[in-house]
């Protein structure tokens, strides 16, 4: 029976798979390169202001929610205030019309049939569906790697009410379900709530009708009160955390994990190891490749990451005028183009922090752009720090040249400005091509189920977003929880649990 785990990488995957270790028996360290936790769940200070590059919303931030258990075990349950926004985005047009994305279906619905009531039919069909998704409860027992037949129909059963639901949207992407509408406006504005290349409407509609029940809401203070309600879980369980050490290789002998060998030339020995780190270091860096399925290397060679971006966070002492207590911000177009990247942009979103008082000197918030870019392209600026920080600058007077036209006079009220490239997120957290999400949302990542072993190696997983194409913080606890589940059924030991609040059994 295995006794000890090594863990590589302080990410929420690798705490909580720390938490469940210790609550399991095992004897685990974390590895972490970096010096301190979060991985991509990250936020910085600049002189009073925090950027959070991570947290927007949590689901199952509220206890009437199955997955809220999952918090309660890695200790994140009420140790930060939970604020339900009314409005998610605001989409603005050219000719003055605005897309309000309420939080609130029959206030959404009412909104969409104003501003489109030639699109009547196909606005109530998708509304009554939000409705129905409103009342869909994700179980956190899901079934590890596909489960046993029992735990299979019983994850079936519980979906059996909204089967119709799920075979109407789970092939439909945003622009898809956009171009088949009559009005015009709502067909430009509705792929831009979640401005990615084929985003499954699955995927927005669940994220509207969790934040319609309010159990999505958004911690207040974001990521890094998050990730060190963790590590404090993990800590107070009995865990050990070494950062600074980078992990260059996983040991194996007879094809077993039997350890990690760390940049400074040590190798300390386990009886296993799970693996938090990127997935694409994890099996051709960490693994040397050794492991690969012909299936696992196709999607690393064909299918879709989430693009690298660059993150411009500006502190302002004072929020603008007009700008609404949305969740995402706003979206808005500009009469003259920017450039940025080499790329004209004719629209610009921004967040700010309206709703969090936390993350800005009183009476100030932090306003951010996100902004797709090119891995490749900062990554070789890197190495020129001249040229690079000259770009970023340039990024970033660009980039308020365009908000001063929307928000004239936010210049003056300018404190901060930082600028964040693809290149960065690979540096900190050594994320595959700079990707801060994983594999690209689309319905077919989604439709996507990868095992957390490999093939001919035992004692070694994998969780994290990696591993759970779709992404999200709930999914990349639920990997953690599922590979100890699987570990102590091969110990044939019984899988428990304990949360902050109560113990139970697994």
């Amino acid at each position: 029976m295995r006794s000890s785990i090594a863990i590589v990488g302080a990410g929420v995957a690798g705490l909580s798979a720390g938490c469940y270790a210790q609550m399991n028996g095992y004897r685990s360290c974390i590895f972490e390169m970096g010096s301190r936790p979060g991985g991509v769940c990250t936020a910085w200070r600049r002189d009073g202001y925090t950027i959070d590059a991570c947290i927007h919303w949590l689901v199952g931030s509220s206890a009437e929610s199955s997955l809220h258990r999952l918090w309660e075990e890695v200790g994140v349950a009420g140790s930060q205030p939970i604020h339900d926004s009314e409005v998610f985005l605001r989409v603005e047009g050219e000719d003055g019309r605005a897309l309000t994305v309420y939080t609130d279906i029959e206030r959404l619905s009412r909104h969409l049939l104003e501003l489109a009531p030639e699109d009547r039919d196909p606005i109530l069909e998708w509304t009554r569906d939000l409705h129905r998704l409103a009342r869909l409860d994700a179980p956190i027992e899901r079934p590890a790697d596909g489960g046993g037949p029992l735990r299979r129909l019983t994850a079936a059963s519980r979906r059996l009410p909204y089967v119709g639901v799920l075979r109407r949207w789970r092939g439909v992407t945003v622009r898809q379900f956009a171009e088949d509408l009559d009005n015009p406006f709502l067909r430009e504005a509705l792929p831009l709530v979640f401005a990615l290349p084929d985003f499954p409407m699955f995927a927005m509609m669940m994220t509207l009708a969790r934040m319609h029940s309010r159990v999505a809401g958004y911690p207040i203070g974001g990521s890094e009160p998050f990730v060190h309600a963790i590590e404090r879980r993990y800590l107070d369980l009995g865990g050990s955390v070494q950062y600074g050490a980078r992990v260059e290789e996983i040991l194996v002998e007879e094809n077993r994990a039997v350890g990690v060998r760390l940049a400074d030339g040590s190798e300390p020995r386990f009886n296993a190891v799970i693996s938090a780190a990127d997935g694409h270091a994890t099996v051709f860096e960490l693994l040397r490749g050794r492991y690969c399925s012909d299936a696992l290397r196709r999607y690393y060679d064909h299918l879709p990451v989430s693009p690298p971006f660059l993150l411009v966070g500006i502190g302002v002492k004072r929020v603008p005028d007009g700008f609404p207590d949305a969740l995402q911000g706003i979206s808005f177009p500009l009469s003259e183009p920017i450039v940025v990247d080499g790329r004209r942009l004719a629209r610009l979103s921004v967040r700010a922090s309206v709703f969090d008082p936390t993350l800005a000197p009183e009476g100030g918030a932090v306003m951010q752009v996100v902004i797709p870019s090119s891995f490749e392209r900062w990554q070789a600026l890197r190495a020129e720090p001249d040229a690079y920080r000259a770009e970023k600058d340039a990024v970033a007077a660009e980039v308020l040249r365009g908000l001063e036209e929307r928000f004239p006079g936010l210049s003056s009220d300018v404190e901060v400005v930082d600028v964040a490239t693809p290149a960065t997120w690979h540096r900190i957290t050594g994320t595959w091509r700079g990707s801060p999400a994983g594999w690209l949302p689309s319905p077919r990542t989604l439709s996507i189920r990868l095992k957390k072993t490999l093939p001919g190696l035992y004692d070694c997983y994998m969780v994290g977003q990696w591993v759970e194409p779709g992404g999200g913080l709930p999914s990349v606890v639920m990997s953690a929880r599922q590979v100890l589940e699987r570990i102590c059924k091969e110990d044939e030991k019984r899988f428990r649990v304990a949360s902050t609040h109560a113990e139970a059994g697994g």
